[in-house]
């Protein structure tokens, strides 16, 4: 429970009404009840926060309420982003490492990492300080774990994986597992051996089932502080910049080359050896087969500049009238009468 005032001096926001009124979860305004805080963003949202049993709402800047007390922010969803780790603290795991876990003696656990069950830690490994293996996590030779890291049950770490501070990968993702390199050699497809590996940067979440091939003979990369959403495959040396978001279902051919701040929606398709520049955008179900320039939108298969590719849909849309049209122009020409 918290104070409405205790809650703005956290945030920098301003309070509107009673400070002292209690605060005691944090609910969207049509399910909260007293002692909830909500957020409106709109005045729309606001009414609706006002016709709710919540007690007190986030909203920005300018906002009144005759009905609610308000705490005044630049962000109601960044400062909500903020406060519900307050009301939801993560979860807390013992330091040690559980006995059905299989250590080698080579490897360096900090005293104060947690180990889960059936997880697997080869030699050379090393693992942070607070970091957490909920359980059955498999980590290869010679991978490093930073500090503060937390890998959710079944996530897998193939061998020299260099994974930074704050790390979360979540359940059932795959760290460095082969790229997909063949040669075509007298009538079939030759191996082409996968000996690099995959460095991860400070702050980057992966989602649950993703995969992250390792590079053939370099490092695949993903930079600082991005995110990565479920079912995502990254195939071998791409390279990724920091603050990068990838949606779900996303897929990368090897070696194309991310820089900072781009934003790739679902279901987008990005084929090798491409560079992106810096806060490119690549619209949902995508085709990208050319270089993006930094800035640059692109929408549709083949990825196009937004405008452009917006046109084309119109146009298609307008095809079938036009082929009315078209026929019936044919039929006057040819001295009959239209339907």
């Amino acid at each position: 429970m918290f104070t409405v005032s205790y809650l703005a001096k956290q945030i920098g926001g301003e309070v509107i009404g009673d400070g002292n009124v209690a605060i005691t979860g944090i609910a969207p305004a049509d399910s909260a009840r007293e002692g909830d805080l909500t957020f409106a963003e709109k005045e729309s949202y606001l009414a609706a926060a006002e016709a709710s049993q919540a007690t007190a709402v986030l909203v920005p800047a300018g906002f009144e309420s005759a009905a609610k007390v308000l705490i005044r922010v630049k962000d109601p969803r960044v400062a909500m982003a903020k406060v519900l780790p307050l009301f939801f603290p993560p979860e807390s795991h013992a330091a040690g490492i559980h006995p059905g876990a299989v250590v080698d003696p080579a490897a360096q656990i900090d005293p104060t990492a947690t180990v889960g069950p059936h997880c697997i830690i080869a030699a050379g490994v090393r693992v942070g300080a607070r970091s957490v293996l909920m359980g059955s996590n498999h980590i290869g030779r010679d991978s490093h774990i930073g500090d503060d890291v937390c890998l959710y049950p079944n996530v897998v770490l193939y061998p020299k994986t260099q994974l930074g501070n704050r790390v979360i990968i979540h359940a059932g993702t795959t760290i460095g597992s082969d790229g997909y390199g063949y040669v075509f050699d007298q009538g079939h497809h030759r191996k082409m051996l996968q000996v690099g590996n995959v460095v991860i940067h400070d702050d980057v979440e992966i989602g649950s089932n993703a995969s992250i091939d390792r590079g053939a003979l370099g490092s695949t990369v993903i930079g600082q502080g991005t995110k990565i959403d479920n079912l995502v495959h990254v195939a071998h040396n791409v390279v990724m910049g920091r603050h990068c978001l990838i949606m779900g279902q996303v897929g990368f051919a090897g070696s194309t080359v991310l820089s900072d701040y781009v934003v790739i929606a679902s279901q987008s398709g990005i084929a090798g050896h491409l560079k992106l520049g810096t806060q490119a955008t690549i619209g949902a179900k995508s085709g990208v087969m050319r270089d993006i320039p930094a800035g640059e939108t692109v929408l549709g298969y083949p990825a196009a500049p937004d405008k452009q590719a917006k046109r084309q849909w119109i146009a298609m849309s307008q095809l079938p009238d036009a082929l009315r049209r078209l026929k019936a122009l044919e039929k006057r020409m040819n001295g009959t009468t239209a339907d």
